[in-house]
């Protein structure tokens, strides 16, 4: 996997998170730095230990499943990336608490951050240097969380589904890319 290509996978990650602390900042209403550091932490934190526990999970299967690997990828991802095109889709208004307590936010990371256990196994099967991957998964939520909670706070939910479809997308095209690569139909 290209930096390019991780960068990408580490946005559309990262959507439901930016969609979720939009909502945060909303609830909140007068945000401080502290408050977008917080969400920013929680969520980044969670997206990249998720996909760590992916690969560790998927390394114990992958010499199993090598031929196939390639499909499971891509249905992985294009059904993470369709449940996000799915919620993006749905109008009625989600509540958010504006707590950023251990229990409220553990919760939010957790549910944010599923998706990318998932996409921790997909990276055991592609041999996805880890380290790099997380980081860079964790890194990229953290900022968006963390300008997700300001706009929340400016914009409110206005750009919240539009996020949530753009993440889910990007998953999507890349699931499609992996397969295409491993079936020879593209030259990089």
């Amino acid at each position: 996997m290209t930096v390019l290509e991780l960068v990408i996978l580490a946005v559309g990650l990262s959507m439901d998170a930016f969609a979720v602390a939009v909502c945060k900042g909303l609830a909140i209403g007068r945000i401080q730095i502290k408050h977008a550091a917080i969400v920013g932490l929680w969520f980044g934190g969670f997206q990249a230990l998720m996909p760590l526990i992916g690969y560790l999970l998927g390394s114990r299967f992958a010499a199993y499943i090598a031929a196939v690997d390639h499909w499971i990828a891509m249905i992985l991802l294009t059904l993470i990336g369709a449940n996000m095109i799915r919620e993006s889709l749905d109008k009625n208004p989600e509540h958010v608490n504006p707590s950023l307590g251990f229990r409220t936010m553990l919760l939010m990371a957790v549910a944010t951050s599923i998706d990318a256990l998932a996409v921790g196994v997909t990276f055991a099967f592609l041999e996805v240097r880890i380290l790099p991957a997380i980081l860079s998964i964790g890194l990229i939520t953290f900022c968006l969380s963390a300008l997700g909670v300001k706009i929340g706070s400016i914009f409110g939910t206005k750009y919240k589904s539009k996020a949530e479809c753009l993440g889910g997308v990007i998953l999507i095209l890349l699931g499609i890319k992996i397969l295409l690569e491993h079936l020879g139909y593209l030259p990089f």
